[in-house]
């Protein structure tokens, strides 16, 4: 019984003096240690460019993209092209089985010879009942003849010039269906409209084409040499961006690249408004809205292929070999509108200037006055190193996302 009591007590000083000394070194640790502090990063002030820009996303298309079809029915004879070929205007790429149009051609031609001959036919007609006219009235002055039979003579010659004008414009018809038909045999010779390349092949050769509810694409012809780049710009930015405002593009396979250009148009309304009417029905839905900006731009190198995608910066502002400084160093702005940077006058001590900024793209800020080019600045923290109690400890660096 003892010797359990005595056990714990024995536990319980234990406790005790292990609960003391945690407490003592706590206590050392929060008022005898060495207060550290972050310390802040420091960027200078250099010279360089500066760019405010639009970011938008674009699809390169061909400048001029035809689709050559055919304007009659038939067979496609031959095909005369291959995909990738480059072609002229006028040049003949495909060739429809002609065999109905030559007879159609024919036919006409014969029934325009038909009423032609009808014509000569009657023109022998008139001819001869303008002298039975003629005699009948020599007649009826000599009592040799009866009214009635000069009056018939004249209302048969009255019948026949009406027969010829009907003949002339049967004529005048029958050119008009020759005409036709030799246009249609024409167009069974199928050529392209313009100079460029055989971009896409929709029907082979040996099927069938019907023209006569709808014109059937033979093959697709584009304009590779110039490409149009349309640009998706979000209603945010569109009420920034003006047609004639300095463009330069990236693609994909070459993001390092930048390629020159210029905004040539912007759209007034977006390109769901075709489908949407005009009450623009994907805003009231909450969808994004864009409108499309068209710049034109040369692919002499053969670079560009249509449907590629484009990075595009549209370039609202931009200034040369200015002094620079990072936009994270920027603080707040006094009455002035001049924003206070805390500048390094020597290690671990800074003092706070105001600065007079220019153009500002949230990356870097043109400084037009309360800096020189070497003065560092205060940008962000460094919790390792030793801090600078020179600032104060509510606002180090003033950084400030414009």
């Amino acid at each position: 019984m003892k010797s359990a009591r005595k056990k714990l007590q024995l536990r319980f000083w234990a406790v005790l003096a292990a609960l003391m000394i945690t407490a003592a070194a706590a206590t050392f640790y929060f008022f005898f240690r060495e207060e550290k502090q972050p310390a802040y990063m420091t960027a200078p002030v250099t010279r360089g460019d500066i760019e405010i820009t639009v970011l938008a996303s674009g699809t390169v298309e061909s400048s001029n993209l035809v689709s050559v079809g055919a304007q009659v029915s038939g067979q496609l004879k031959s095909l005369q092209v291959e995909l990738g070929d480059t072609v002229e205007a006028g040049q003949v790429v495909a060739e429809i089985d002609s065999l109905p149009q030559q007879n159609t051609l024919q036919t006409r031609t014969a029934a325009l010879a038909a009423t032609l001959a009808q014509k000569q036919a009657k023109e022998a007609s008139l001819h001869l009942a303008e002298l039975t006219l003629q005699r009948q009235a020599e007649m009826l002055r000599g009592d040799a003849a009866s009214q009635d039979d000069f009056d018939n003579a004249e209302a048969n010659l009255n019948v026949i010039r009406a027969e010829l004008i009907a003949l002339d414009a049967q004529i005048e018809q029958a050119r008009i269906a020759v005409d036709t038909a030799r246009l249609d045999l024409g167009y069974t010779m199928i050529t392209s409209p313009i100079d460029g390349v055989v971009v896409a092949i929709v029907t082979k050769e040996g099927q069938t084409v019907n023209a006569n509810q709808l014109a059937p694409t033979i093959i697709k012809v584009a304009r590779l040499d110039q490409m149009t780049i349309k640009v998706e710009i979000s209603e945010a930015d569109v009420i920034r961006v003006q047609p004639g405002q300095k463009v330069y593009y990236s693609i994909l396979g070459e993001p390092e690249s930048r390629y020159p250009g210029q905004l040539r148009f912007i759209e007034p309304a977006p390109e769901s408004i075709s489908s949407e009417g005009l009450s623009g029905s994907s805003a009231a839905a909450g969808a994004a809205i864009y409108y499309m900006g068209i710049l034109d731009v040369p692919n002499d190198q053969g670079t560009l292929r249509i449907a590629m995608t484009a990075q595009v910066f549209i370039v609202l502002a931009e200034a040369h070999d200015v002094l620079t400084v990072p936009a994270a160093a920027l603080g707040d702005r006094d009455e002035q509108g001049r924003y206070l940077v805390w500048v390094e006058t020597a290690p671990n001590r800074h003092e706070q200037r105001p600065v007079r900024i220019g153009l500002n793209n949230n990356v870097r800020a043109e400084v037009l006055e309360g800096l020189v080019q070497g003065d560092r600045v205060a940008i962000g923290e460094q919790v390792s190193a030793q801090a600078d109690t020179s600032m104060p400890r509510g606002r180090r660096g003033g950084v400030r996302i414009l």
